[in-house]
């Protein structure tokens, strides 16, 4: 059997390694350079090794013409939304048109991209018989798989997850099943592609509806003056209650998910409000964080003019590459519209895609030891980060009026007081 996967990031180049330990896989990525950096073994992404990598039976390409004469195609493409929070489907409907191009008769095409129920059926199978002259569950036939790649995690990984698989069809069902039974410690199936695309898209709303609680829970607490980590750590102790930590949502997964449920909903003449509301609130907390650095710059009668805050990390999460999505850069906007100067320190981040994508200069923590600041905002809770509070009180121009803001309640408050932080935590 011959395997085609179409996109080789975060959650490509996985299923490719895992894939050909037992078959002769294709990895194909538009990113050229991406490409380049695979065949030489090196992940930008940082989460194989090139041992991993470079494989007998995986060969890298941009090369579209390789991509004949296989069986089964993977389709693995991004899904981001656009500036209006609508479903951006250009990748995955140029990975549709690919597909239809090259396949031959009674090939088998897997999505795990993630998008909404319907979207498969609706929008990339007609693609794939426009662009193929065949016929959909006749000359070809097609799955639904979606990823749960958690990049960071070295838990859980592809080999152990529970992979979900529907079709709608019991042949393709079963011999998808077979194939992640392969790769994967559970498959679980479901009897058609729909429900596969609905479990998929759930999980990531739940998750950032759990989060808008605590947040909006943060931001009450803070107005009572009551620590919310102190407050969910005693709650935590109820056998049923489940613990949620506030923070910034971003990434490619949660804060996404939500507009693509909402936006086959609104198709339907159903309007969301609960999913809807927890991701306006998520969506608000990069300036909350931002104005509660401002409000204690203020009350400690520091000119904004002269003012200079030091940022710590700029990727959407811990100790990985990955901006995508990143609430970060809303603290930075807010900063910049307050006239309030900043530098941002990341070691883990491309500075190039950075600076591409968001204007923003990125320096390596290295030469955060070579300023002073009035305040340092830690978001990223990267190793490299996690340092003690006195180190930190050493990059101060005042030592009475060190703000610290601790986005991710790394501290106790014990330490930051003993410290002498003007501190906040959400």
């Amino acid at each position: 059997m011959k395997i085609a996967i179409i996109g080789s990031g975060y959650v490509g180049l996985p299923l490719s390694i895992a894939f050909s330990k037992y078959y002769s896989v294709i990895a194909y990525d538009i990113n050229q350079k991406r490409v380049k950096d695979l065949l030489k073994g090196i992940d930008s992404n940082q989460q194989h090794r090139k041992k991993e990598i470079l494989k007998k039976k995986l060969i890298f390409t941009s090369n579209k013409n390789l991509l004949k004469d296989n069986d089964i195609y993977i389709i693995t493409v991004p899904t981001p939304i656009k500036s209006n929070n609508q479903p951006d489907l250009n990748m995955l409907k140029q990975a549709s048109i690919l597909v239809g191009k090259i396949i031959k008769k009674n090939a088998c095409i897997i999505f795990e991209s993630t998008t909404y129920p319907g979207c498969t059926e609706e929008f990339c199978v007609p693609l794939i018989q426009k662009f193929s002259k065949l016929k959909f569950e006749k000359d070809f036939f097609v799955a639904y798989s979606p990823e749960r790649v958690n990049p960071g995690d070295k838990a859980n990984v592809l080999k152990n997850i529970v992979k979900i698989v529907g079709a709608n069809d019991k042949n393709t069902l079963l011999k998808v099943k077979s194939l992640y039974k392969k790769i994967c410690r559970s498959v679980y199936i479901v009897n058609n592609i729909k429900v596969a695309e609905g479990a998929k898209v759930i999980e990531n709303i739940q998750r950032d509806l759990n989060i808008a609680l605590v947040n909006e829970l943060s931001i009450l607490f803070n107005k009572l003056n009551i620590p919310t980590n102190e407050v969910l750590k005693a709650a935590n102790t109820k056998w049923n209650f489940h613990y949620y930590k506030p923070g910034l949502v971003g990434g490619h997964c949660i804060s996404v998910d939500p507009y693509y449920l909402a936006h086959q909903a609104k198709k339907k003449k159903f309007f969301p409000k609960l999913i809807l509301s927890g991701r306006r609130l998520n969506e608000s907390m990069g300036k909350y964080v931002a104005m509660q650095t401002v409000k204690l710059l203020k009350n400690n009668s520091l000119d904004f003019n002269k003012s200079r805050v030091a940022v710590l990390g700029f990727a959407f999460k811990d100790n990985i590459p990955d901006i995508r999505n990143t609430k970060v850069i809303q603290i930075l906007e807010y900063l910049r519209k307050k006239n309030i100067k900043f530098d941002v320190f990341d070691s883990w981040v491309s500075k190039e895609q950075v600076k591409k994508e968001y204007k923003i200069i990125i320096k390596d923590f290295k030469y955060f030891k070579k300023n002073k600041f009035d305040a340092i905002i830690l978001v990223v809770s990267h190793k490299l980060f996690l340092k003690k509070l006195s180190f930190y009180s050493k990059f101060y121009k005042n030592n009475n009026k060190k703000i610290f803001i601790d986005v991710k309640n790394n501290y106790s408050i014990k330490d930051l007081n003993k410290n002498n932080f003007k501190y906040f935590q959400l």
